[in-house]
């Protein structure tokens, strides 16, 4: 009789575990719905309708860089003020197989800015899409402190994509270290320079660039030409590595006006990375 009892108790109480977890279910999805945004685009006037409500204008312009296979995007109010300028960040690299671009924002009267992934065949419904649920377009304008949290919220840290153009020359001759002028040749060609951005104690740190003033390494070593070797952080693959290098250079003379005291151990570091395609 006890059994028979607890079995019909545990019965009744699976039951109603069973209606509240219903209940609760459909609590969920009825709060989904209220919260939920129809997202959408009149085409005939490029206005954005968010649940019915017009909110603004988006704009469409084809890149001619790219042929008109990527666009630019602008968002208008629906009086006509311009609020976002969205173009291609093209110095921003996506991993192997991402199927989205990156795109920077500009938002106007809030004088602000980020980076936005789209989707690469679907950029302007992403465009719209994006704006349209963040709320940052309040009475016609932008709300600063919404932008804020958008940026904060919906915003990318890309990794910036370096583009390396170096100077076509042959690539035979020895590079040559111009003290006066700070500049590196090769073959009569200039293709970088060097500058001395700092010294602590024994170690000295140099900078060196292409002649577009791209920086393409930093270096510093302790022990000036007689050093054993040196650290070098490069910007191409942001590696940091220590290098040996060749010591028995001997001391530059005060006698010699304008060089570089360090200039035998900057020959060898500019060689080392002429040799790795760094410079």
């Amino acid at each position: 009789m006890l059994h028979r009892y607890a079995h019909h108790y545990q019965l009744k109480s699976i039951i109603m575990i069973q209606k509240i977890a219903c209940a609760f279910f459909i609590c969920t999805l009825l709060s989904i719905n209220v919260f939920a945004q129809k997202v959408k685009v009149d085409y005939k006037s490029n206005v954005i309708l968010v649940d019915g409500k017009e909110l603004a204008k988006v704009v469409k312009i084809k890149d001619k860089e790219s042929f008109g296979l990527t666009s630019s995007f602008e968002l208008l109010s629906l009086s006509g003020e311009k609020l976002i300028v969205a173009v291609l960040a093209n110095n921003f690299s996506t991993e192997e197989g991402n199927a989205d671009l990156y795109y920077r924002f500009s938002f106007l009267p809030t004088q602000q800015t980020g980076i936005f992934s789209l989707g690469k065949l679907s950029a302007e419904k992403n465009f719209v899409k994006l704006i349209g649920e963040s709320g940052i377009v309040v009475n016609n304008s932008l709300d600063a402190a919404k932008v804020e949290e958008f940026l904060a919220r919906k915003g990318k840290s890309p990794k910036v994509e370096i583009t390396y153009d170096l100077v076509q020359r042959s690539r035979m001759g020895k590079a040559l270290i111009l003290d006066q002028t700070r500049q590196i040749d090769q073959g009569n060609v200039l293709i970088g320079t060097f500058e001395n951005i700092g010294q602590n104690g024994a170690t000295s740190s140099y900078r060196f660039k292409l002649p577009s003033g791209l920086v393409v390494a930093t270096v510093s070593f302790t022990g000036g030409n007689e050093a054993q070797n040196f650290t070098v952080t490069t910007n191409k693959d942001r590696y940091t590595q220590v290098v040996p290098m060749k010591t028995g250079y001997g001391k530059v003379f005060a006698a010699s006006e304008g060089m570089d005291p360090n200039r035998y151990a900057i020959e060898f570091i500019a060689h080392w990375l002429i040799r790795n395609d760094y410079l």
